[in-house]
């Protein structure tokens, strides 16, 4: 602590940070222990990982400071109007003359900090997908190790022991022991974890503890533990040891077992049940063996009856080509007359419409020499001395023409 002089006559004169020493001393010997319930607001948390806040209330203000060594105890994350309570002690920042907190705990008023850590870890872990089912690995039907991650004192390894060695003496159990509570255990459990998907000597894992408070299953809640759950490539069960609260754990693991007991019936069936299962497996084999022994042995039956009787096949292939010779004399007479009757149609438009047909009456069929193909109907078509074809019904004569007198009288339309 800074000394102060003076005389009679003479005041003791400070310097500003003489005095702001003296003030901050003074302020920490007196309030070393101070216990503030106010809310949140100007929350600042820069990258240097420190906290930065004012608590208030409805009068006053006073500025704060959480130190990344301290806020990283805290279980939930802070927001501004968040109504908290804060252990630490008063000081003096010099550099403002401003008083502040020095904080090293935090707690939400009114409501558990815990329950509002879990339910914020909840909320994000899902919104990132790691509870979705699509992500939810298998167990294995019948495994032969299993790895095991729990206290090597606690209750949860004797009872899991107990119904494993009840249920099938021969499975092999590695047990990977932990803290399951205190700072430590987040960070033992998740590693265990990782170090048993490395080896990957377990072909399932048990994760759990034998019960507790909600602060004694703080690991379990824990975000580090999750994710080391979520990035397994061996199947987990979490066995918490409650029957009805879930952890973190819980949502994230491929399967949650209410005990560590639960979890072992879970992994491993019954003896009994197991040969049962054979039995009815050994059934069905059967079954399926004698069904198809069955069906074959009819169809080397009728392939039998098909060799024995090979006339009575001729016979009945000879009965199916005379048929068909029958259908296709039918169809070709039908389709015959049909066109014959078609033809006999058109050939008697064709003999009214011949020019012949007219021929035949007494007329004449008249046409240039040189191009008999063109019929001439009118007199004005022709020139004297042009060459022409009479066409009679017997017979065709070649003439020139050496006159032509238009009949004046009759109206020619062409």
């Amino acid at each position: 602590m800074t000394s102060i002089a003076s005389t009679k006559t003479t005041p003791a004169v400070l310097t500003i940070s003489a005095a702001a020493e003296l003030i901050k001393d003074t302020l920490e010997d007196n309030f070393a222990h101070i216990w503030l319930c106010g809310e949140i607001s100007n929350l600042s948390t820069p990258t240097s990982g420190h906290w930065y806040f004012t608590l208030k209330d409805k009068y006053s203000q006073l500025r704060c400071a959480m130190f990344r060594t301290s806020n990283r105890r805290v279980a939930f994350t802070p927001e501004n109007g968040q109504l908290v309570i804060c252990h630490g002690r008063i000081s003096l920042y010099s550099q403002r003359g401003d008083i502040q907190i020095i904080a090293d705990s935090m707690e939400v008023e009114g409501r558990g900090g815990l329950q509002l850590a879990f339910e914020q870890l909840k909320k994000k872990l899902e919104q990132e997908g790691l509870f979705a089912p699509e992500h939810k690995l298998p167990l294995p039907a019948h495994p032969t190790s299993i790895g095991v991650i729990t206290s090597a004192t606690g209750a949860a390894i004797h009872d899991i022991m107990n119904v494993l060695s009840r249920r099938s003496a021969g499975i092999h159990i590695i047990l990977r022991p932990v803290l399951v509570q205190g700072e430590q255990s987040a960070v033992d459990i998740s590693a265990a974890i990782v170090d048993l998907n490395q080896h990957q000597q377990s072909q399932v894992i048990i994760v759990g503890r034998g019960g507790g408070s909600l602060e004694d299953l703080q690991a379990f809640n824990s975000e580090i533990v999750a994710r080391a759950i979520a990035a397994s490539t061996i199947p987990v069960i979490s066995a918490v040891g409650h029957e009805t609260d879930y952890t973190i754990a819980d949502f994230v693991a491929d399967l949650r077992a209410p005990t560590p007991s639960a979890a072992a019936e879970l992994v491993v069936k019954n003896r009994q049940e197991l040969e049962q299962h054979i039995d009815q497996l050994q059934l069905r084999i059967n079954r399926s063996i004698h069904q198809t022994l069955e069906r074959n042995t009819q169809a080397l039956r009728n392939l039998n009856e098909r060799l024995r009787s090979p006339e009575q096949l001729l016979k009945l292939k000879q009965q199916r080509l005379a048929t068909s010779q029958v259908r296709l004399l039918a169809a070709f007479e039908h389709h015959y007359q049909s066109q014959r009757e078609k033809l006999t149609t058109i050939s008697t438009k064709l003999h009214a419409l011949s020019p012949l047909n007219t021929i035949g009456r007494g007329f004449v069929a008249v046409s240039p020499a040189q191009n008999k193909d063109i019929m001439l109907k009118r007199a004005k078509q022709i020139k004297t001395d042009d060459l022409i074809s009479l066409r009679f019904l017997d017979g065709q004569v070649e003439a020139q023409v050496k006159q032509i007198n238009f009949n004046k009288k009759t109206k020619i339309t062409e």
